[in-house]
């Protein structure tokens, strides 16, 4: 009966979101002479007051401060946009546990793991939580991010359960490390909106472009993003990894 409720509410879910999108009369085309004067007012934008070039590690006090320009574009100039897709990531969460519930048994595969996958995960999980980590607290100075850095940390546990016949995630933290990671993102947008002028406008200083402690409220919302994404994914995969218990 839960699942059968779960599938409704999904279904009626997304039902309002079609209707809200598509409904008679909203044209969703925007002007090419408007999309032309936005993608010419980023690309020509100057970073310093002056309008001088900016150098790696020298120049100081830039606009936002990032060395990587598609960091600056989705944790500063759209960074409402970002933080409503970690909200659609949690959306997908909150449906597969409600389709799964009642789900509580670790699924047993058929074949037993073997030495080799055992051993080699082991070394392997290690080395995939610190690169993650590295992406999403690096992210503003090289490629990488939030969301590229929580999936391989998902990926690192999924690579556990399939290794570990008796591994079992505890759950219970992350999702006190996704809910208290959400909570926080949005209170900085929200001091960015006192503190500054608009929601989640970067408020800190912006330091020495390149160095690891720069580019403002950036590296917070990247690293927030990272332990979120990280910990929704974890779930998603412990939700998928489990079969109902026999009555």
């Amino acid at each position: 009966m839960k699942r059968i409720v779960s599938i409704l509410l999904v279904v009626v879910l997304g039902y309002f979101v079609y209707t809200s999108l598509y409904v008679d009369g909203f044209d969703m085309a925007v002007s090419d002479n408007r999309q032309t004067s936005i993608s010419d007012a980023y690309i020509t934008k100057s970073v310093t007051s002056e309008n001088e070039s900016v150098t790696y590690m020298e120049s100081t006090d830039l606009e936002n401060g990032s060395a990587n320009i598609v960091t600056a574009i989705v944790t500063d100039y759209r960074s409402f946009d970002t933080l409503g897709e970690v909200t659609v990531l949690f959306l997908a969460s909150i449906g597969v546990s409600m389709v799964l519930a009642g789900f509580t048994k670790k699924y047993q595969f058929k074949m037993k793991t073997n030495r080799i996958l055992k051993t080699g995960a082991r070394l392997v999980v290690g080395l995939a939580l610190v690169l993650g980590v590295y992406m999403f607290t690096h992210g503003h100075l090289s490629p990488g991010g939030g969301f590229p850095g929580g999936s391989i940390i998902g990926a690192s546990i999924l690579m556990m359960y399939l290794s570990e016949e008796n591994f079992r995630a505890r759950m219970a933290s992350f999702k006190w490390m996704e809910s208290l990671a959400g909570t926080v993102y949005v209170l900085i947008g929200i001091i960015g909106l006192f503190v500054a002028t608009y929601f989640l406008e970067n408020f800190l200083p912006t330091g020495t472009v390149g160095a690891l402690v720069s580019a403002g409220i950036i590296p917070i919302v990247y690293i927030l993003i990272g332990l979120k994404v990280g910990s929704e994914v974890s779930g998603i995969i412990d939700q998928f990894l489990t079969e109902e218990v026999a009555s």
